[in-house]
Protein backbone atom coordinates (compact mmCIF):
# COMPACT_ATOMS: atom_id res chain seq x y z
CA UNK A 1 0.00 0.00 0.00
CA UNK A 2 1.51 3.36 -0.87
CA UNK A 3 1.53 6.93 1.18
CA UNK A 4 -1.89 7.76 -1.56
CA UNK A 5 -4.40 6.01 0.27
CA UNK A 6 -6.12 8.90 1.67
CA UNK A 7 -4.03 11.74 0.35
CA UNK A 8 -6.88 12.35 -2.01
CA UNK A 9 -10.15 13.98 -1.55
CA UNK A 10 -13.31 14.14 -3.17
CA UNK A 11 -15.18 17.63 -2.80
CA UNK A 12 -18.17 17.31 -0.62
CA UNK A 13 -20.83 20.59 -0.57
CA UNK A 14 -19.52 23.83 0.77
CA UNK A 15 -22.72 23.33 3.63
CA UNK A 16 -21.45 20.62 5.89
CA UNK A 17 -24.91 19.26 6.81
CA UNK A 18 -26.79 17.16 4.12
CA UNK A 19 -30.38 17.17 3.85
CA UNK A 20 -32.15 14.48 1.52
CA UNK A 21 -33.97 16.31 -1.36
CA UNK A 22 -36.47 15.11 -3.40
CA UNK A 23 -36.10 12.01 -5.52
CA UNK A 24 -32.61 11.50 -3.59
CA UNK A 25 -31.46 8.28 -2.13
CA UNK A 26 -28.42 10.40 -0.10
CA UNK A 27 -27.94 9.20 3.02
CA UNK A 28 -29.66 6.07 3.27
CA UNK A 29 -28.91 2.15 2.96
CA UNK A 30 -28.98 0.26 -0.45
CA UNK A 31 -28.79 -3.15 0.08
CA UNK A 32 -27.91 -5.57 -2.36
CA UNK A 33 -30.77 -8.03 -3.32
CA UNK A 34 -29.81 -11.82 -4.77
CA UNK A 35 -30.41 -10.41 -8.36
CA UNK A 36 -27.24 -8.66 -7.23
CA UNK A 37 -24.95 -11.80 -8.46
CA UNK A 38 -21.55 -9.68 -8.99
CA UNK A 39 -18.35 -11.08 -7.13
CA UNK A 40 -17.96 -7.45 -5.87
CA UNK A 41 -21.47 -6.02 -4.61
CA UNK A 42 -23.22 -9.79 -3.69
CA UNK A 43 -25.04 -9.65 -0.56
CA UNK A 44 -23.17 -5.65 0.42
CA UNK A 45 -24.54 -3.01 1.93
CA UNK A 46 -23.76 0.66 1.02
CA UNK A 47 -24.07 3.63 2.64
CA UNK A 48 -24.72 6.01 0.24
CA UNK A 49 -23.43 9.45 0.92
CA UNK A 50 -23.70 11.44 -1.85
CA UNK A 51 -26.42 11.32 -4.62
CA UNK A 52 -27.89 13.87 -7.12
CA UNK A 53 -28.75 14.33 -10.97
CA UNK A 54 -25.15 13.68 -12.07
CA UNK A 55 -24.59 10.40 -10.04
CA UNK A 56 -24.27 8.64 -6.61
CA UNK A 57 -21.36 7.46 -4.18
CA UNK A 58 -20.92 5.36 -1.73
CA UNK A 59 -18.96 2.99 0.61
CA UNK A 60 -19.48 -0.74 1.53
CA UNK A 61 -20.36 -1.45 5.45
CA UNK A 62 -19.85 -5.06 5.23
CA UNK A 63 -16.67 -5.78 3.21
CA UNK A 64 -13.58 -5.65 5.84
CA UNK A 65 -9.74 -6.48 4.50
CA UNK A 66 -9.16 -8.82 7.39
CA UNK A 67 -5.49 -8.87 6.00
CA UNK A 68 -5.34 -4.80 6.43
CA UNK A 69 -4.74 -2.97 10.03
CA UNK A 70 -5.38 -0.10 10.53
CA UNK A 71 -2.19 0.54 12.66
CA UNK A 72 -0.01 -0.86 9.82
CA UNK A 73 -1.66 1.64 7.05
CA UNK A 74 -1.57 4.07 9.54
CA UNK A 75 2.26 3.31 9.79
CA UNK A 76 3.07 3.90 6.06
CA UNK A 77 0.91 7.40 5.93
CA UNK A 78 3.14 8.58 8.46
CA UNK A 79 1.29 8.68 11.61
CA UNK A 80 1.93 8.07 15.03
CA UNK A 81 -0.39 6.20 17.20
CA UNK A 82 -0.09 8.03 20.74
CA UNK A 83 -2.34 5.65 22.47
CA UNK A 84 -3.65 2.54 20.29
CA UNK A 85 -6.77 1.53 21.91
CA UNK A 86 -8.51 2.11 18.26
CA UNK A 87 -10.74 -0.20 17.12
CA UNK A 88 -10.77 1.25 13.63
CA UNK A 89 -11.95 -1.45 10.92
CA UNK A 90 -10.60 -1.38 7.48
CA UNK A 91 -13.45 -1.66 4.90
CA UNK A 92 -13.10 -2.37 0.92
CA UNK A 93 -15.38 0.55 0.82
CA UNK A 94 -16.06 0.18 -3.03
CA UNK A 95 -13.84 -0.61 -6.88
CA UNK A 96 -13.60 3.12 -7.99
CA UNK A 97 -10.47 4.75 -6.93
CA UNK A 98 -9.06 2.27 -4.80
CA UNK A 99 -6.57 4.74 -3.70
CA UNK A 100 -8.88 6.84 -1.88
CA UNK A 101 -9.84 6.63 1.89
CA UNK A 102 -13.28 7.59 3.22
CA UNK A 103 -14.06 7.37 7.14
CA UNK A 104 -17.75 6.69 8.37
CA UNK A 105 -18.08 7.73 11.68
CA UNK A 106 -20.46 9.15 14.47
CA UNK A 107 -21.78 12.35 14.67
CA UNK A 108 -19.80 13.28 17.84
CA UNK A 109 -16.54 14.46 15.43
CA UNK A 110 -16.74 17.02 12.50
CA UNK A 111 -13.99 19.20 11.14
CA UNK A 112 -14.80 21.38 7.72
CA UNK A 113 -14.14 18.57 5.69
CA UNK A 114 -16.89 16.67 7.35
CA UNK A 115 -20.34 15.91 5.78
CA UNK A 116 -22.51 15.65 8.59
CA UNK A 117 -25.70 13.74 7.65
CA UNK A 118 -29.40 12.97 10.00
CA UNK A 119 -28.62 9.23 10.01
CA UNK A 120 -26.21 9.44 12.72
CA UNK A 121 -23.15 8.98 10.24
CA UNK A 122 -20.82 11.36 9.14
CA UNK A 123 -17.89 11.14 6.34
CA UNK A 124 -15.01 12.66 6.27
CA UNK A 125 -12.29 12.19 3.78
CA UNK A 126 -9.03 13.75 4.88
CA UNK A 127 -5.87 13.18 6.96
CA UNK A 128 -6.82 14.90 9.89
CA UNK A 129 -9.12 12.67 11.22
CA UNK A 130 -7.18 9.84 10.89
CA UNK A 131 -4.61 12.17 12.91
CA UNK A 132 -7.07 12.53 15.49
CA UNK A 133 -7.47 8.95 16.08
CA UNK A 134 -4.43 8.05 16.20
CA UNK A 135 -4.12 10.58 19.30
CA UNK A 136 -7.40 9.34 20.73
CA UNK A 137 -9.53 12.40 20.02
CA UNK A 138 -11.68 10.72 16.95
CA UNK A 139 -15.13 9.67 16.88
CA UNK A 140 -16.22 7.40 19.26
CA UNK A 141 -17.52 4.77 16.63
CA UNK A 142 -15.38 5.03 12.99
CA UNK A 143 -14.33 2.72 10.13
CA UNK A 144 -12.02 2.89 7.29
CA UNK A 145 -13.54 2.39 3.54
CA UNK A 146 -10.75 1.95 0.98
CA UNK A 147 -12.30 3.17 -2.17
CA UNK A 148 -15.70 3.41 -2.93
CA UNK A 149 -19.29 2.41 -5.28
CA UNK A 150 -20.09 5.04 -7.68
CA UNK A 151 -22.71 5.37 -10.23
CA UNK A 152 -23.24 7.53 -13.13
CA UNK A 153 -26.01 9.74 -13.83
CA UNK A 154 -29.46 7.63 -13.42
CA UNK A 155 -27.08 4.44 -13.24
CA UNK A 156 -28.31 3.51 -9.65
CA UNK A 157 -32.32 4.67 -10.29
CA UNK A 158 -31.74 2.13 -12.96
CA UNK A 159 -30.49 -0.63 -11.00
CA UNK A 160 -33.03 -0.19 -8.17
CA UNK A 161 -36.07 0.01 -11.08
CA UNK A 162 -34.56 -3.38 -12.50
CA UNK A 163 -34.35 -5.10 -8.24
CA UNK A 164 -30.63 -4.90 -7.90
CA UNK A 165 -30.93 -2.92 -4.55
CA UNK A 166 -33.83 -1.99 -1.93
CA UNK A 167 -33.17 1.40 -0.16
CA UNK A 168 -33.37 1.66 3.41
CA UNK A 169 -33.05 4.41 5.89
CA UNK A 170 -29.71 4.57 7.00
CA UNK A 171 -28.59 3.42 10.86
CA UNK A 172 -25.88 3.87 13.02
CA UNK A 173 -26.31 1.11 14.83
CA UNK A 174 -26.10 -1.04 11.94
CA UNK A 175 -23.13 1.05 10.15
CA UNK A 176 -21.14 0.28 12.82
CA UNK A 177 -22.24 -3.33 14.52
CA UNK A 178 -19.24 -5.16 15.27
CA UNK A 179 -20.10 -8.79 13.27
CA UNK A 180 -20.44 -7.63 9.62
CA UNK A 181 -21.68 -10.25 8.37
CA UNK A 182 -24.73 -9.61 9.99
CA UNK A 183 -25.12 -6.42 8.87
CA UNK A 184 -26.83 -7.05 5.55
CA UNK A 185 -29.36 -9.08 7.42
CA UNK A 186 -30.02 -6.48 9.79
CA UNK A 187 -30.50 -3.66 7.32
CA UNK A 188 -33.12 -5.74 5.09
CA UNK A 189 -34.58 -6.89 8.48
CA UNK A 190 -35.83 -2.96 9.11
CA UNK A 191 -37.86 -2.96 6.11
CA UNK A 192 -39.26 -6.31 7.43
CA UNK A 193 -37.68 -8.38 5.06
CA UNK A 194 -36.37 -11.82 5.16
CA UNK A 195 -33.46 -11.62 2.28
CA UNK A 196 -33.13 -15.93 2.73
CA UNK A 197 -37.20 -15.82 1.62
CA UNK A 198 -37.11 -12.96 -1.01
CA UNK A 199 -37.57 -13.21 -4.78
CA UNK A 200 -35.60 -11.17 -7.12
CA UNK A 201 -39.00 -11.38 -9.78
CA UNK A 202 -40.79 -8.45 -9.53
CA UNK A 203 -43.83 -7.26 -11.07
CA UNK A 204 -44.24 -4.39 -12.62
CA UNK A 205 -47.88 -2.53 -13.33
Amino acid sequence: MSNSYLRNTIQFPSKQRAHIQHGSYEGQFLIATPAMTGEVFAHSLIYLFAHNPGGAMGVMLNKPLDMVHHATLFQQLGIEFMRDDSDLAVHHGGPVEENRGFVLHSNDYATEDTLVQSSGISVTASMTILRDIARGKGPAQALLGIGYAGWAAGQLEAEIESNYWLTAPASSVIAFYPDDDAKHAMAAKSLGIDMCRYSIYVGHA
